[in-house]
């Protein structure tokens, strides 16, 4: 019987740790890992404290030299700005690992586990793990600053409009609340016949001019004043303020169009009533039904004043009304409106039910209007009115009344109102003690008018009892709650209501 001879096998030798003499398999610096790690630190030169400046009113970390940066606690973003205050003491070895350790988030401590490795002795690698803590100080950025300041900025956009009334002002914010144009303010200033916007730089204020160009009827003026300059680098610092000038026109004002005007607008009557304030003023002929849109360029080349100011407006109650069915216009008329109804009306003052005076009319709220209603207007034949294009207006084409709109019961209808609307936080001077009834104008114009709350954010008030009909008893327009929004509260998620369903 043969045998097989198995194959030699080659076994590599131990040898000495140079240093402690314990046997090792052999490497290039013949030193066991303990005693290398012992002679040599790779480490050395890395800062294992490092600070961070964090800012508390924006929540942003600062990365060298000069921006702000959003980082969520044991982020990638966060991480990676770490790593960087590391970047310039790393040069010489290689990262290879890197990652966050758990520390109390009240602590203002980042502690990152980093693996590093390095050619050391002959050519061996050594790789090591270490700590760095990276230290969290407080440091207010540019951009709060400012905000804090309120007096540090760089444009301003002045919102003017020179009525007795502010219904478009009301609606604007509310825009601005939709779009969120606001956030970029470093304050919000409310004056007399006016808003001040404050903003840090000139992109900021440019948006919010091309915003109400879009918005709302007006013109815009700018200007700019120089702060500084500097001689060597040929830079200027400059103040820009923009000048914006809304049309002198509300919701509900009577006015007279010039001839040329009215002809242009499709031979309407040169008295009417403002429907409405959006882009555009929307006009109503109150004796035609006749319709018309004035852009701001147009109102500028042929501009009219409102001849009547709501605290002008006297209340008559409806003592006939007769509905004019299928009335023929002249050539070259325009549209008429398809949502009123023409009607002559005969009305009698509140003020004067004692007597037998009454007035005829026609008015554009024969949809609308009952025998016994009251209703808001203006009345012509006792009032002295001076406006240029009126008083060249031929006598017998002036009304008596112009019936503006149905009059409700104001008590009645702040109590069953369910909904409500936002404010912008803007410091307030000269106000004046009208504001709130003006305010209450403008609730009752969004309720009562569909197209001019489908831009605005409208908000179920939770603490009023929840209404499905789109009138009251009275039959004053609701607002559905189909239109309202929900109103987030951030109570509910952080121990308010929330709190009573833990359970031990």
């Amino acid at each position: 019987m043969e045998y097989m001879q198995a194959p030699a096998t080659s076994s590599q030798g131990n040898i000495l740790c140079c240093t402690c003499g314990i046997p090792i398999p052999p490497n290039p610096a013949n030193m066991c890992v303990s005693c290398l790690r012992t002679t040599v630190d790779i480490s050395e030169g890395i800062p294992k404290q490092v600070s961070v400046h964090f800012c508390k009113q924006c929540e942003r970390y600062l990365q060298p030299p000069a921006s702000w940066v959003q980082c969520a606690l044991e982020s990638r973003e966060l991480l990676a700005l770490c790593l960087k205050k590391l970047k310039g003491n790393m040069s010489k070895v290689r990262l290879i690992d890197a990652g966050f350790l758990w520390t109390e988030p009240h602590s203002k401590r980042i502690k990152l586990k980093v693996t590093i490795q390095k050619e050391v002795m002959n050519g061996a690698i050594l790789q090591q793990v270490f700590v760095v803590e990276f230290v969290i100080q407080s440091q207010m950025c540019d951009d709060c600053h400012r905000i804090e300041a309120k007096d540090f900025w760089n444009s301003v956009v002045q919102v003017r409009q020179k009525t007795s009334h502010k219904k478009t002002f009301y609606y604007l914010e509310q825009l601005i609340l939709k779009h969120k144009l606001h956030q970029n303010a470093l304050n919000i200033k409310e004056i007399h016949e006016g808003i001040d916007f404050y903003y840090a730089t000139k992109q900021h204020a440019q948006k919010m001019v091309d915003f109400l160009q879009c918005t709302v009827p007006c013109r815009s003026k700018t200007s700019q004043r120089l702060i500084s300059h500097d001689i060597h680098s040929n830079t200027f610092n400059y103040k820009s303020t923009y000048s914006i000038e809304i049309v002198p026109v509300c919701k509900d004002n009577v006015v007279c169009l010039s001839p040329r005007l009215a002809q242009s607008l499709g031979n309407m009557g040169q008295v009417c009533v403002c429907a409405r304030v959006t882009s555009t003023i929307h006009l109503i002929d109150p004796n035609t039904l006749q319709i018309a849109e004035v852009d701001g360029g147009t109102y500028w080349r042929h501009p009219f004043q409102s001849m009547v100011s709501p605290r002008q407006l006297e209340e008559f109650i409806v003592m006939d009304i007769d509905i004019i069915r299928n009335q023929k216009l002249g050539a070259g008329a325009g549209l008429r409106s398809n949502k009123h109804t023409l009607a002559e009306v005969w009305v009698q003052k509140t003020s004067e039910m004692d007597t037998a005076q009454q007035y005829h009319c026609r008015t554009h709220l024969g949809h609308l209007l009952n025998i016994g209603d009251l209703v808001k207007g203006f009345d012509f034949a006792n009032s002295n009115v001076n406006d240029e294009f009126l008083n060249k207006m031929n006598p017998s084409h002036i009304p008596d009344v112009v019936l503006i709109k149905k009059s409700y019961d104001r008590s009645k209808r702040v109590k069953r109102r369910n909904w409500k609307l936002k404010e912008m936080n803007k410091d307030r001077e000269g106000m004046d003690t009208d504001d709130e009834r003006q305010y209450l104008d403008f609730l009752e114009d969004l309720e009562e008018d569909e197209a001019l709350r489908k831009n605005v954010n409208i908000f179920r008030d939770s603490s009023k009892m929840p209404v499905e009909s789109d009138t009251d008893d009275e039959g004053a327009p609701r607002i559905s709650l189909m239109e309202m929004l929900e109103d987030l509260s951030l109570s509910d998620a952080t121990g308010g209501e929330g709190a009573e369903m833990i359970t031990e």
